[in-house]
């Protein structure tokens, strides 16, 4: 199929009409002429050859242009445009990045895992818009909603304890991920929170932020991340140096399962860097959304033979012009 990047300049073949109209004023009383006694013998001569050359020579220079203008206009080869059905969803990973989620039950820690998996699982979900919000002892959006795949996971291979302030505001997390998903247009809306702690600080409480996501037709699906019974945490020592500390595992699963419940969403309990992999894959079977989406295959120009024929065109009026028919000044 061929179409053109730029057709609109196809209305410059309304040059033609004044280019003719000059032409025709220009050449009518334009042949010489000279006295004589009787022209009755010349009555059956007609018009010599040559004549009719000079209007071809005019002919030619006319679909030169005609062919300039379709250059212009660049016409382009295509396949077909398509129309497929697949799957989109406006979705929002709420990601915990306090101290805690530097401990080493997860290899090679809980944050350097769940980002890892974070970043397959916004690669693998190529028709969705997506945005990011980290959240510690506050909360803020680190990527807006977004179908960047690439700046996503850039961001998400960034992330670092040292962003915000230590603690667990995961209300104010939930809430700040509701305030970046609730204006999306998609059917479906989801946020993906992922925890390995209790709130304990933040202005919003997590049920109250539930009870907002439930209102707007947001599901939110709860993580909690951490192996049962103790872990290695980190604590700074007398020295003022980081080590590793066995303590309790201590997640508030009862809160993550009241989000999700209040949402119509889901929780789930990562114990391992496996365990966490099948929860995303099991999230990403579970949220989809049926959208239409075109598809064009390939787009190549095609001008270069009409340019050819442009130059052809010319250089057969510049070779006739100066030896057939060739005139006097």
């Amino acid at each position: 199929m061929m179409q053109l990047a730029h057709p609109g300049l196809l209305w410059l073949f309304l040059l033609y009409i004044p280019l003719i109209a000059w032409y025709i004023m220009r050449h009518r009383d334009a042949y010489p002429s000279m006295g004589m006694s009787t022209v009755s013998w010349m009555a059956k001569a007609g018009r010599p050859l040559r004549q009719y050359g000079l209007y071809f020579l005019f002919v030619l220079r006319l679909l030169a242009l005609g062919c300039i203008i379709i250059v212009l206009a660049r016409p382009q080869s295509s396949d077909a445009w398509s129309t497929s059905k697949t799957e989109g969803t406006d979705m929002i990973i709420a990601l915990d990045i306090s101290s805690s989620m530097l401990a080493r039950d997860f290899k090679p820690d809980r944050l350097e895992a769940a980002k890892k998996i974070a970043s397959r699982f916004i690669n693998g979900r190529e028709n969705d818009n997506m945005g990011l919000v980290v959240f510690a002892g506050e909360a803020f959006t680190g990527v807006p909603m977004t179908t960047d795949r690439a700046t996503l996971m850039n961001y998400v291979q960034s992330l670092n304890r040292e962003m915000l302030e230590d603690g667990t505001a995961i209300g104010d997390g939930l809430a700040t991920a509701i305030n970046r998903i609730k204006s999306g247009q998609a059917k479906s809306k989801s946020i993906i929170l992922l925890t390995d702690g209790s709130n304990n600080t933040g202005i919003v409480s997590p049920l109250m932020a539930a009870e907002i996501a439930h209102k707007e037709g947001i599901k939110v699906y709860t993580i909690g991340i951490g192996t049962n019974g103790t872990a290695p945490y980190p604590q700074i020592n007398m020295f003022g140096r980081m080590e590793f500390v066995p303590q309790p595992v201590v997640i508030d699963e009862g809160t993550l399962k009241q989000i999700s419940d209040i949402t119509g969403g889901k929780y789930f309990r990562a114990t391992g860097n496996k365990v966490l992999a099948d929860i995303f894959a099991e999230i990403d079977r579970l949220e989809t959304s049926e959208i239409d989406v075109r598809h064009f295959s390939h787009t190549e120009d095609i001008y270069f033979p009409w340019a050819m024929v442009a130059l052809g065109l010319l250089l057969l009026d510049l070779l006739l012009r100066n030896t057939w028919l060739r005139t006097m000044p």
